[in-house]
């Protein structure tokens, strides 16, 4: 790659929608590898660019990957002594920069294959977040939009425990009795950032009962969203649901603060 392909890096990993950080040699003294200003691009998976190889470079991917893992969003810059103790023989000094480029990247179960499960997938796949839809229906997927993973599981239930913490849940199937399996096991998990059900303000009082005879609290119900949904959407349709859907998770990923009540 040449020097100034780290701006081309970026821009496929932005349009991929995957956090990375960028690595810049800010001072050098003495002997080193790379010169001031060199760069290198750095994902959980992958690098881009050098800024000299050898230990000092491994040194700088490890930090930089727990910075991902950590979602760290603020700079920092490390000095580094490039002696023996480092393994590499220059025996320089250089200091590198470490910027995060993380966009939050809410990561969205969708339980349901139905009209209004299809609808909301294409509007969330729209949008800077991971999405996993779920159903035992193969047929009923029809075309995926990109960047959509298609999870076919005999029990739903199973893609709950999956999902790594903080994640959204949206649950339309197309079965009542499996709607309320489904909020059981999240509700166990406790770890969501968002939960939204589907459904009738009677529906909700009739899986409040449901669950609070299986030993819910009632702070965890009060967590369920349920009806689902912007109120001031209004609308029937499929596409007008997933409108009011897709504005709730909006709004609550701008939010800083988890959601969750334990």
């Amino acid at each position: 790659m040449r020097p100034d392909d780290w701006i081309t890096a970026l821009a496929a990993l932005r349009d991929k929608r995957e956090p990375c950080v960028l690595l810049t040699v800010l001072e050098e003294k003495g002997s080193v590898p790379r010169d001031r200003g060199s760069k290198m691009v750095v994902t959980a998976g992958e690098t881009f660019l050098t800024i000299g190889g050898g230990h000092l470079e491994y040194q700088c991917i490890a930090l930089a990957r727990e910075m991902l893992a950590t979602q760290s969003p603020e700079p920092r810059s490390e000095h580094f002594n490039l002696g023996a103790r480092l393994g590499q023989c220059c025996g320089g000094i250089t200091t590198v920069l470490f910027e995060p480029l993380i966009q939050p990247q809410p990561q969205i179960a969708v339980f349901g294959a139905g009209h209004v499960g299809r609808a909301l997938v294409t509007l969330l796949a729209t949008l800077p977040c991971h999405i996993w839809w779920v159903d035992e229906r193969q047929e009923q997927f029809g075309q995926v939009p990109e960047g959509v993973t298609v999870c076919c599981e005999e029990d739903p239930r199973d893609w709950v425990n999956k999902m790594p913490p903080e994640s959204y849940y949206i649950v339309m199937t197309h079965h009542h009795p499996t709607d309320l399996a489904l909020c059981e096991a999240i509700l166990t998990r406790g770890d969501y950032r968002y939960f939204g059900v589907i459904g009738s303000a009677t529906k909700r009082q009739r899986f409040e009962y449901r669950l609070e005879g299986k030993g819910f609290s009632r702070s965890q119900l009060e967590t369920l969203r349920c009806p689902i949904g912007l109120p001031d959407v209004k609308g029937k349709l499929p596409a007008e649901i997933a409108v009011a859907v897709a504005g709730e998770i909006i709004a609550c990923y701008g939010q800083q603060a988890p959601q969750v009540t334990r």
